[in-house]
């Protein structure tokens, strides 16, 4: 595969003009805005839902309570208006996640063996054409199902391509030193593109919510066009040797680490041989019941804050989607602080393992008393979305990047994307679960919906448990804490722990 040189280096800037350190930063910028824009087009379609479907902020959690029909309450756009709106909208972002999932893992596939920067220019440019058209629904006045549907998958399709090929150009810019702290904060691009998207689209919803939609398609490919420009996918392609700038120390620890031969040009790993990596298989069924929760929260919060008495009033669409960037306010907090504790105790695992148990207090703490107050419901929130989005942010970057260069690839750094795909994949389809489940559930108890979040945590952290018993042996700062024998070196040689 020949990785060619952006056009701005190409035509307007020589290429040499910068050094390793100003390209990594470059790197690292666009990359965070570019999959910023990614969850900012995703998370319009929470916002827009109480809109569609304005079931009852009067009517409680029971949909026919307090003697009021559907009817009563007015507005909503057919057919999402309907009894079972709920449910269509459950199956519109299953149908988005669920070819998002699948998508994944092709994506990864063609990332590995092909030119990210323009890879990821196609996807962002397809992610904000069909996103667009579905906020254009609303001024062709269609009402058909399938219009909405059908658009949503596409969206979710090309939604695929972004996060396999963010993490492999980081991977090929940056290093290991720190991977926690440093992937942790630029991870946060989730969050801020959660929280743009929420108040782009609750703005916009007093302008008709076709254009919640179709302004953050319009900011996307405006972004795609920018790193179509500027988006250096590798140091090959602005001209430098990768072993010469390790062998002068510009890059002196490669988050690629491990090495080829010299002149060995290194076979993009398949997908079986991924999923036989020691790791990826716990960590990735880890991420699918952590990413439902996490999706869940994504997909229906704003929805469930409009329909929820809080301090004895309700809420409008508009303040329940500013209230619900609180959420990703914490899991921003959450991300950074679970990669820094990831390095401390060189335990990403226990780390994760320990965020998601602490979730469930949080959730259970959350539905009980933030219906309060207005202040408590905004504290709760914030320690939710710390707690539930830490391990996901930590799984997704720094345990998919030590995961992809892992030993037993002697060195090939040609896994990431397809290490990142099958983690994040796999994650992706419990990201479509959750909301699917939550679209039937909730009709009926919001209880219910929140017990089978702490489950679904609890379940992620479970899945980790051979792992975080590994990591307390082998670690010392674990070993003493728990008052555990630490591994000698042998062990550690058996350990199939990162």
């Amino acid at each position: 595969m020949s990785v060619k040189t952006p056009p701005a280096f190409r035509y307007f800037i020589k290429s040499t003009s910068l050094s390793t350190t100003q390209y990594q930063y470059l790197v690292l910028i666009l990359t965070f805005f570019a999959y910023a824009s990614y969850h900012c087009t995703r998370k319009t379609t929470s916002i827009v839902k109480s809109v569609l479907d304005p079931q009852t902020s009067k009517m409680g959690m029971w949909p026919m309570s307090i003697g009021q029909s559907r009817a009563s309450i007015g507005g909503g756009w057919a057919p999402f208006d309907g009894s079972n709106g709920p449910t269509l909208l459950g199956i519109i972002d299953l149908s988005f996640l669920a070819v998002y999932s699948l998508g994944m893992y092709f994506a990864g596939h063609l990332a590995d063996r092909l030119d990210l920067r323009i890879f990821l220019t196609i996807g962002m440019i397809g992610t904000s054409l069909f996103t667009s058209l579905f906020g254009i629904g609303y001024w062709l006045n269609i009402h058909l199902f399938w219009y909405y549907l059908v658009f949503q998958m596409l969206a979710g399709l090309f939604q695929s391509t972004g996060w396999p090929s963010v993490v492999a150009v980081v991977g090929n810019w940056h290093g290991k030193r720190k991977r926690g702290l440093i992937m942790g904060i630029w991870n946060a691009h989730t969050s801020v593109g959660n929280i743009s998207g929420s108040l782009i689209a609750s703005f916009m919803l007093q302008y008709g919510w076709g254009w919640s939609f179709v302004v953050p398609s319009i900011l996307m490919a405006f972004v795609g066009i920018i790193l179509f420009i500027l988006l250096p996918s590798g140091p090959e392609s602005v001209g430098f040797d990768r072993e010469e700038i390790r062998n002068n120390g510009a890059i002196k620890i490669p988050l690629l680490e491990g090495e080829r031969e010299k002149g060995e040009r290194g076979k993009a790993v398949g997908f079986l041989e991924a999923w036989r990596i020691p790791g990826v298989a716990p960590f990735a069924f880890c991420l699918f019941f952590s990413k439902l929760v996490a999706y869940t929260f994504l997909y229906w919060l704003p929805f469930y804050i409009s329909h929820t008495q809080i301090g004895g009033k309700y809420l409008s669409n508009s303040a329940a989607g500013t209230l619900s960037t609180l959420f990703d306010v914490g899991g921003v907090l959450g991300g950074i602080l679970a990669g820094h504790l990831s390095d401390n105790l060189e335990a990403r695992a226990f780390t994760s393992a320990a965020f998601t148990y602490l979730a469930i207090p949080a959730l259970f703490v959350y539905r009980a008393f933030g219906s309060s107050s207005l202040v408590m419901n905004a504290v709760l929130m914030f320690i939710a979305g710390m707690f539930v989005n830490g391990p996901y942010a930590l799984i997704t970057t720094a345990v998919s990047a030590d995961l992809g260069t892992h030993k037993s690839l002697k060195g090939d750094s040609r896994a990431l994307a397809t290490v990142t795909a099958i983690i994040d994949g796999t994650g992706s389809a419990g990201a479509a679960v959750g909301p699917l489940l939550t679209g039937y559930i909730s009709s009926h108890s919001w209880d219910a919906v929140f017990f089978m979040l702490m489950g679904a945590a609890f379940l992620a952290g479970l899945l980790l448990t051979s792992l975080v018993y590994g990591e307390i042996r082998s670690s010392s700062k674990l070993s003493s804490l728990f008052g555990l024998r630490q591994r000698n070196e042998s062990d550690e040689a058996t350990n199939d722990l990162v």
